[in-house]
């Protein structure tokens, strides 16, 4: 393994080995406290600009396979791990992690003290990094990550967005078969904005009884009212995403026009906030957001609490109970996750219903879309 160097920006300075892809890169370091879905978490297209420390020490030891994949890419810019497997055991496994992140030029980064690390995020928050496998010097590095673009300074919906329109065609994980459900045909058909969607955000809407289509983050709102209006679709997904989502405001305008028009919508995460921003309440970045497959969120009409999966570093404001009702809380750190817009069938959840990977307790959520679909 090649030595690989890691400044932080409070100073922080430290030696570890390497695996996957070499170079330098800078992101943001943030950390994931899910014990299973390496893979899905690495290729979640929301992770973009991002280094991911997980919290679970082993990784890479059931390898990697082309149905856990969230995206045909890998958009993170790092991944740190105290002790990397290189030899997979797990019969679905096609070839090592090392192999994908040099496929996708993402650096590993192993033989570090994640918990060092993520107790530092924890206490002093989200912050930017450089990671090298070309540059050792402390000094350089420095000067390097302090001339870089911060993650909140770059678009990357651009980077992750589909740039041509398409119909999703699998449904959800057959555990019976090993195999993605095939799309049945329906009478209810969906746009898809796409700001960074996972695959299986799609597959669970596809299971829910509904045909998605899937168009760019640079849709137009006239296209997709007009065809709301000639009942060609009956209703409108807004997705995940990476990024601060009040740095979109163009496409905060569009969602603004769609909103106007009345057509039943459902927002998950980075689409969960933009309509909050297109409402008018603006949304803050938390501390150091939240990441993993083991967050409890209260649903206060069932008295339920559901474990969900998170990633997030965005929250939508307590005022927007001015106008929503509060359909689900975070019970970590009692943050808002998730609304239903007064006097519209408007409604938007910040954790992920679909999991992959995580808990499945608020799959549900997709039938509830599908029930106000027109």
């Amino acid at each position: 393994m090649q030595k690989v160097w890691i400044y932080l920006e409070n100073g922080t300075f430290l030696e570890a080995n390497s695996f996957g892809a070499t170079g330098t890169s800078v992101g943001e370091i943030v950390f994931n406290t899910s014990l299973t879905g390496y893979q899905e978490i690495i290729s979640d297209p929301s992770y973009a600009g991002q280094f991911v420390t997980f919290t679970m020490p082993e990784i890479g030891n059931v390898g990697v396979n082309e149905d856990d994949m969230e995206s045909r890419n890998c958009h993170c810019k790092g991944v740190l791990v105290r002790n990397y497997h290189h030899e997979y055991s797990n019969y679905r496994g096609q070839k090592d992690l090392d192999a994908l992140l040099k496929e996708h030029n993402v650096l590993g980064i192993t033989d570090i003290d994640t918990r060092y690390l993520t107790k530092m995020i924890r206490d002093e928050g989200a912050m930017m990094m450089i990671a090298s496998t070309e540059i050792s010097c402390k000094d350089e590095l420095a000067k390097k990550l302090a001339s870089s673009p911060r993650i909140e300074d770059i678009n990357y919906i651009e980077q992750v967005s589909t740039k041509d329109t398409y119909i999703h065609k699998s449904g959800a994980w057959n555990h019976e078969n090993k195999a993605y459900n095939k799309a049945v045909m329906s009478d209810k058909k969906i746009v898809v904005v796409d700001f960074g969607v996972k695959r299986n955000i799609l597959n669970e809407l596809v299971e829910s009884g509904l045909e998605v289509e899937v168009v760019p983050a640079t849709f137009k709102a006239e296209d997709l009212i007009a065809r709301f209006e000639a009942k060609e679709i009956g209703g409108i997904f807004l997705s995940n995403g990476p990024g601060d989502p009040l740095t979109l405001t163009e496409e905060k305008k569009e969602v603004q026009k769609l909103i106007v028009a009345g057509i039943p919508m459902f927002a998950i995460c980075l689409g969960h906030q933009m309509l909050s921003i297109a409402h008018g309440h603006d949304t803050f970045k938390l501390p150091f957001g939240q990441h993993g497959g083991n967050h409890p969120v209260a649903n206060p009409e069932s008295m339920v609490v559901e474990i969900t999966a998170q990633n997030h570093n965005y929250n939508v404001p307590d005022s927007i109970v001015e106008i929503a009702e509060i359909t689900h809380k975070n019970l970590f750190d009692n943050t808002i996750e998730g609304v239903k817009y007064k006097n519209k069938e408007i409604f938007s959840v910040q954790h992920h219903p679909e999991a992959s990977p995580g808990p499945h307790e608020s799959k549900y959520i997709f039938e509830e879309f599908a029930k106000i679909v027109k």
